[in-house]
């Protein structure tokens, strides 16, 4: 059921206030029967379990793409914007699957729904009764559902093809692919309790799960989303692998360096070091060599570490662990101690690559960051395939805090983000505007990227939200070619002395204040906006490229989104770029679809050239990844379109199914 109050606005996206509504489309009807379509498959979140986002599709082409038309939506009714009742505000970032002729989804909510891929009817759908009084550390949030074939049953069978998903308050439940209803032989009634022991939560919502699980070696295998910033003993980041068929605990990981010595302190009374990493964005599985790829966020918290560094060993990292043991098979860091909130924010893509001049093929792992930087790497061994070097970064920062003095920095590609302002960059639509920003970049520190928190205040850019996000990138295997999307919106870092802290008040909605603690600081947060809400650096604030991996090297990039659907003052064709939010999608015949961007559209680029040859207009905003499948002669292209809360795009509770309109078939 739909909630209405005024959105939120977090700040990647203060910067656009002033929503405007958009055209909506009609509903698909009734719910057909539960009939099977043949069609192709988008067996996995990320189309292949790399999360490469590439279809070997053919019909729409871009040379047809333009004749693109609305198929069906289809509306999940639930969507809320915060109340008394559900407080917690959503984020429709859901990718649906496609598996044995049904698209299978998942709501905020975490219903989960099977639709025709046709028509988009409804076939069943199934409803976990999540607790939506919770206030959830990360919005209301499904990224998407896993489905596992067993092999030792066969079709027709119970759950021979299970849908596994993970709630917003931590269960693990197991769904049979042609009814809805809860594998009975799965744990206990088809679900797992995930949550940590009674009485280790803040707060209900402190430790929620908001990407799908993989499957692995016969194993069921997740990570989870714990609340940043507040407390240093803040619950475990535990990665299990549960029994795909029973639901058995196999092996579980809390992400602790080696060596940990345990106390009562640090530890919850089921043994798991607290304030570790966690791991909240999707993972990817190597199936031939039985490795899963972890994406691993920052230990507690975010901007102060102070006397326990240890802590931040598996931090900011990709691991790659034995799917079948959770051993650590290697890991590799993308930022050492990192007190800046760059962990790492999206699945690891697993590709093939062939060097130019060198004919062999190499296993690779291509890795996106907040940074902007994209680290290659053998998903064998965890060495970097082009050089990364350790430079010199800014120190000083916060008393009490340990830092790293150098931080890696691949070689190539080139970084995708911008790490440069001075007080000659800052920008405005008016003069006082421009001077007011000026005067606001002048009273900040920043010495380029890694400049540390400070007591005086300090400018982060590229921000908490990125350069890259949860979307990840897409990868074309055959033309070797990287399709990443990313922001550049600076934000303004003050750590504040507790007994100050104390007396802090929030001077405008878009700050943020966080208490850390058990540590001598607070944190005060904002986007670094001008008065009229608009970033005080110069546009683009979003941007969409494309990297050669054969050679490291940027092929092109271009401003991506327009402010329209925020600020109507502006035109729908003038291409500021903004913040954005969500993945690409490749297909053969060079087209790249996205949504993401801060205005209701969904676009397809030229892969060669970047040229944008049609856009689709949503109901809401597309902060999510598109996929695509072919049925029935038909190429369809789906995207959710429920807009983001707290970013203030326009929120909705539609997925949209584009397709050609008939005369080009």
């Amino acid at each position: 059921m739909a909630r209405t109050r005024p959105e939120g606005r977090l700040a990647v996206v203060a910067a656009f206030a002033l929503a405007a509504c958009s055209p909506t489309f009609d509903d698909p009807g009734v719910s057909g029967p539960a009939e099977v379509r043949q069609a192709s498959e988008w067996p996995h979140y990320g189309g292949d379990a790399g999360g490469q986002r590439y279809a070997e599709l053919a019909a729409i082409t871009p040379a047809n793409v333009d004749q693109l038309e609305v198929a069906w939506t289809y509306h999940t009714g639930d969507v809320s914007r915060g109340s008394e009742e559900i407080p917690s505000t959503t984020a429709f970032q859901n990718t649906p699957i496609l598996v044995d002729g049904r698209l299978f989804l998942c709501t905020p909510f975490n219903r989960v729904i099977a639709l025709d891929p046709v028509t988009g009817a409804e076939l069943w759908a199934h409803d976990p009764e999540i607790d939506l009084s919770g206030h959830y550390a990360n919005q209301l949030i499904c990224r998407g559902v896993t489905a596992w074939r067993d092999p030792q049953r066969a079709a027709g069978d119970e759950c021979a093809v299970r849908i596994f998903t993970a709630t917003n308050d931590a269960y693990l439940i197991a769904l049979d692919a042609e009814t809805g209803r809860p594998c009975s032989d799965f744990a206990d009634a088809g679900r797992i309790d995930l949550n940590p022991a009674a009485g280790e939560q803040r707060w209900k919502g402190e430790y929620q799960v908001t990407s799908p699980p993989v499957v692995a070696e016969g194993l069921v295998i997740t990570g989870s989303a714990v609340g940043d910033n507040q407390r240093w003993n803040a619950p475990s980041g535990l990665i299990r692998g549960f029994d795909a068929r029973t639901g058995a605990l196999r092996w579980s990981w809390d992400l602790s360096p080696p060596g940990f010595e345990a106390t009562p302190e640090n530890t919850s009374a089921e043994g798991h070091a607290l304030g570790t990493p966690n791991a909240w964005a999707p993972f990817s599985v190597d199936a031939e060599r039985g490795l899963v790829f972890v994406p691993t966020g920052n230990p507690m918290l975010d901007y102060y570490r102070g006397g326990n560094p240890e802590m931040s060993h598996y931090g900011s990292s990709v691991v790659a662990l034995h799917a079948a043991t959770g051993e650590v098979v290697w890991h590799y860091q993308t930022v050492h101690q990192d007190v800046w909130d760059f962990d790492l924010p999206a699945q690891p893509t697993l590709t093939t690559l062939r060097l130019e001049g060198d004919g062999h093929e190499i296993p690779a792992l291509v890795q996106p960051t907040k940074m902007g930087f994209l680290f290659v790497l053998n998903r064998e061994t965890g060495e970097p395939i082009f050089p990364v070097e350790e430079r010199p970064v800014p120190q000083g920062g916060a008393p009490g805090e340990k830092l790293s003095p150098t931080q890696p920095f691949p070689t190539r590609p080139p970084p995708l983000s911008r790490s440069e302002l001075t007080p000659d960059d800052a920008w405005g639509v008016l003069f006082f505007d421009k001077r007011w920003c000026r005067k606001r970049i002048e009273s900040f520190d920043y010495e380029g990227i890694y400049t540390p928190p400070s007591l005086r205040g300090t400018i982060a850019l590229p921000g908490n939200a990125g350069g890259s996000n949860w979307g990840g990138i897409a990868v074309d295997p055959v033309r070797q070619i990287a399709v990443v999307n990313t922001m550049d919106l600076p934000w303004l870092i003050r750590l504040v002395p507790r007994d100050e802290f104390q007396r802090t008040e929030r001077d405008r909605d878009i700050v943020e204040l966080s208490s850390q603690d058990g540590t001598p600081y607070g944190l005060w947060r904002e986007p670094l906006l001008s008065p009229l809400l608009l970033p005080c650096s110069k546009p683009p604030w979003g941007s969409l490229a494309a990297v050669d991996l054969a050679r490291g090297e940027l092929l092109w990039q271009r401003p991506f989104g327009t402010v329209a659907d925020l600020m109507p003052l502006f035109s729908p064709h003038w291409e500021l770029g903004t913040p954005n939010l969500g993945g690409p999608l490749i297909t053969s015949t060079g087209l790249i679809f996205i949504g993401a961007a801060m205005d209701n559209y969904l676009r397809a680029f030229d892969l060669e050239t970047g040229e944008e040859l049609w856009r689709g207009r949503l109901p809401a905003g597309g902060q999510a990844t598109p996929m695509t499948y072919q049925a029935e002669d038909a190429q369809y292209v789906v995207i959710a379109a429920g807009g983001h809360a707290r970013v203030g795009s326009t929120l909705g509770d539609a997925l949209v199914a584009f397709r050609l309109t008939p005369p080009a078939f």
